[in-house]
């Protein structure tokens, strides 16, 4: 693994700082509107869809210039853009599994954020074990008639668009049955609902399609193609991105240690506590740790090789990372660690409560435990670790009952 940068990434990072030095937005970004309207710049600056082809709109950038831009961007800590699904997920997947036309169609206007998408995955009784999802599509000739529920869709309450998983075979294997689509979700028979989560907020929404209508020409891959084309979307969320949330971390990790030299007990700076030193000893230790697993996940990607089941590795590592971080971090701030953005002024003050776009401590705290869930649960992906990289055993039935007792 090489972790010296060539003079084109030095220069090319001096020139991605430079750029976000004139055009970060120099006020909070509270409405979708001015989410857009970053996003466009970002797109118009060619700090978008990196990787994608030219022809659709995309830079064919390195995996080292990609990452150089997320790190970047997390650095800053810059908003990030409106359309982070289709960025991450959708668009991808279109580029490896989608027809020509489909690619025209969609990319272009997934970067530009002219059309916003969801992920219609996890249903109520299939979410870590998708492959028991019960949404069904049924073949009306030109077109297919959809009738399920989803759930904890992220973005689903602002989506045009829904990348959508769903059965098309209930007579072969669940795994085998399974067929992927693109679903406009601006439709009669499409209904969704916001969820409250436990931080206040409602990024999630459940989504109930009643004879909701798929086009043949949006159906993505062969049929019952669907499970495989997950693992490509799921790959994606778990590896792709590591390197830029460890920036994240360390810009987190940052506020703490400030947030450490300003804050008092007992009359002197907590970090002055030998303690709290040695903590904020252990988090910094950690970071390092996952810094240079998301360095080897970078190198495998510059060569042209595919994480793999490697990008369980990942995930699971720095979810269950930023689990504990967050609660070293309560437990270093104690009570001021619950306050969130309706605490007094003065008080919000004393500790700097900005960590980024989550806003408060306490609201970062309570998000991380979603790390340890979304694109799939630490249990499935420790099941594929030792099944796929290690070779044990599969997992049966007997063993989960067992392990339930």
């Amino acid at each position: 693994m090489d972790l010296n940068y060539t003079p084109e990434d030095v220069a090319f990072r001096k020139s991605v700082r430079a750029w976000l030095e004139q055009n970060l937005p120099r006020n909070p970004i509270r409405t979708l509107e001015e989410r857009r309207v970053w996003h466009r710049r970002l797109y118009e600056g060619g700090y978008l869809g990196m990787g994608w082809p030219k022809a659709y709109g995309g830079g064919d950038a390195r995996p080292m210039e990609q990452a150089i831009v997320a790190d970047e961007l997390a650095r800053a800590s810059a908003p990030a853009p409106t359309n982070g699904l289709g960025l991450g997920i959708v668009g991808p997947t279109i580029v490896v599994h989608g027809t020509d036309a489909q690619k025209t169609r969609y990319l272009r206007k997934i970067l530009a954020a002219e059309e916003l998408w969801c992920q219609l995955y996890s249903e109520p009784n299939a979410g870590s074990d998708l492959a028991a999802l019960r949404t069904r599509a049924e073949d009306k000739g030109d077109h297919f008639i959809v009738n399920g529920q989803k759930t904890w869709t992220s973005a689903g309450s602002i989506a045009d668009w829904g990348l959508l998983l769903a059965r098309t075979d209930p007579a072969v294997a669940k795994h085998k049955g399974i067929t992927c689509f693109l679903i406009n979700m601006r439709q009669p028979g499409i209904e969704v609902r916001p969820l409250k989560q436990i931080t206040g907020s409602s990024e999630f929404s459940e989504v109930f399609m009643t004879s909701a209508r798929v086009e043949k020409t949006d159906q993505i891959g062969r049929l019952g193609e669907g499970w495989a084309i997950a693992q490509t979307t799921l790959g994606y969320e778990r590896g792709g991105r590591a390197l830029a949330r460890i920036t994240s971390y360390a810009s987190q990790y940052g506020r703490l240690v400030e947030v450490a030299r300003r804050l008092k007990r007992h009359g002197r700076p907590l970090i002055d506590d030998p303690v709290i030193r040695q903590k904020l000893g252990r988090i910094w230790a950690e970071l390092e740790v996952e810094r240079y697993g998301a360095l080897r996940t970078l190198t495998l990607l510059e060569r042209g090789e595919h994480p793999g089941a490697g990008g369980s590795l990942t995930k699971l590592s720095y979810s269950e990372f930023e689990k504990r971080f967050m609660e070293m971090a309560m437990e270093i701030l104690g009570p001021y660690g619950q306050l969130t953005e309706g605490a007094p002024e003065e008080l919000r003050l004393e500790i700097d409560t900005a960590v980024g776009e989550q806003g408060t401590w306490a609201y970062a705290f309570l998000w991380s435990r979603a790390g340890t869930i979304y694109a799939g649960s630490s249990e499935i992906q420790k099941n594929v670790i030792g099944e796929r990289i290690l070779g044990l055993p599969k997992e049966t039935r007997a063993d989960r009952v067992g392990g339930a007792r």
